[in-house]
């Protein structure tokens, strides 16, 4: 039975060999498939180092994570576009998130109202002890602390709500400017 295929290289020797298998010696340099009729049909490359080797799977490796990233922000485009048909849907939903927050600012202020009338009734008491507050009662004194205290924490609590409406105002803009360029793409009639 005749070979199928024919491998043919120069050694290092600048010996030309043939065999019907890989050439051990030219594993280190290109080698030639041949087809039966004497074609070349592939080109094999040399073998690589352990080097040469590492330093292809990195590039492999950076490729491949290239890749996955540019599916992930297809994906997230699409899911983005879903979410959001058009800029009303997209204002819509802005207005609801800070509406929530609003909602939630709306009740601290409330309590923080309610705290300085609370305060407004314990100063109205400590005034029978303003010669002498040393003689105040330790729950009055405690009243006031506890007081101070919810009040710089409802304070702290609005502050951080407001930085929350920030975030969301960025995160609906950043979101917006990405849309606007998909709205237009998907709009845009298709080229021929």
């Amino acid at each position: 039975m005749s070979a199928q295929t024919i491998y043919t290289c120069v050694d290092g020797k600048g010996h030309k060999r043939t065999s019907d298998r890989p050439i051990a010696e030219c594993l280190d340099r290109e080698q030639y498939e041949l087809n039966p009729s004497g074609t070349v049909r592939r080109t094999v490359g040399p073998n690589m180092t352990a080097s040469e080797r590492a330093v292809a799977e990195a590039k492999e490796k950076e490729l491949a994570e290239e890749r996955a990233r540019v599916a992930e922000e297809k994906r997230r485009e699409r899911a983005l576009l879903i979410r959001y048909p058009n800029k009303g849907v997209h204002d819509g939903e802005r207005a609801e998130a800070l509406g929530q927050v609003d909602e939630v600012i709306r009740a601290a202020t409330k309590r923080v109202v309610e705290l300085a009338a609370q305060r407004e009734s314990l100063n109205t008491e400590f005034e029978f002890y303003k010669k002498d507050p040393s003689r105040a009662p330790a729950s009055l004194k405690r009243q006031a602390e506890d007081i101070e205290h919810s009040t710089g924490v409802q304070k702290r609590f609005l502050s951080e709500q407001e930085g929350e409406k920030k975030r969301i105002n960025a995160r609906f803009d950043e979101e917006l400017v990405t849309l606007r360029k998909l709205w237009a793409l998907r709009a845009a009639p298709p080229s021929r």
